[in-house]
C-alpha cells in the first residue's frame, strides 16, 4: 500500500497493538501492585518483543501505550464510576472479572480522554480485544457498555456520523 491509506492502516495497527499491550500491562499492575511506570518500562524493554494472537507487539504505538496505562491507572476510580453508571441494573464494576474490567476501563478512558479517536473506532477496538481474550458473551457486554458510555460522553461525535449501529 502507498499514500495516506497505508499510513492510516499502519497507525491503526500500531494503536491496536498498543491497546493490547496496555491491557496486558494493566493486568500486571492489578495482579502485582507494581507502579505503572515500572510496568510500562518493563513492557517497553521486554514484552514488546512478543507476539499475541498474531499481533506483533513491537509495532505498538509506544506513546499511546504509555498514555493508556498511566491514564487508566491514575483515573481508575473515576472510570469505574463512569462504567457503573452504564452497567445493567447497577451491576458493580468490582464484580466483573479482572481482565474484563480492565478492557472496559481502557475503553472508557479512550472515550473520555482521547477525543482524537472516533467513538466507533474505540468501541470496535475494545470489542475485538474482548473477543481475543474471551470466548463467551464478554465482547457483547463490552460493546453494549462502551456504546452506552459513548452516547453519554460524546453524543455530538456520534450525531456527526449518524450515530452508532
Amino acid at each position: 500500500m502507498s499514500g495516506s491509506a497505508g499510513k492510516s492502516q499502519d497507525s491503526g495497527s500500531r494503536r491496536s497493538a498498543a491497546r493490547l499491550a496496555a491491557v496486558q500491562a494493566l493486568y500486571q499492575i492489578e495482579m502485582t501492585g507494581q507502579a505503572s511506570e515500572t510496568v510500562i518500562e518493563e513492557f517497553l524493554d521486554h514484552h514488546l518483543k512478543e507476539e499475541m494472537d498474531g499481533v506483533r507487539l513491537d509495532s505498538a504505538d509506544r506513546r499511546m501505550l504509555r498514555d493508556l496505562v498511566t491514564g487508566v491507572a491514575r483515573e481508575a476510580n473515576t472510570l469505574d464510576d463512569m462504567l457503573s453508571a452504564v452497567l445493567e441494573d447497577g451491576w458493580p464494576v468490582e464484580r466483573l472479572e479482572t481482565l474484563l474490567r480492565l478492557v472496559l476501563r481502557a475503553g472508557a478512558y479512550e472515550l473520555s480522554e482521547r477525543l482524537d479517536i472516533p467513538p466507533r473506532v474505540v468501541i470496535a477496538e475494545y470489542v475485538d480485544l474482548a473477543d481475543a481474550f474471551f470466548g463467551g458473551k464478554e465482547p457483547g457486554l463490552v460493546n453494549g457498555v462502551l456504546d452506552r458510555l459513548a452516547r453519554s460522553l460524546r453524543p455530538e461525535a456520534l450525531a456527526a456520523v449518524g450515530g452508532l449501529t
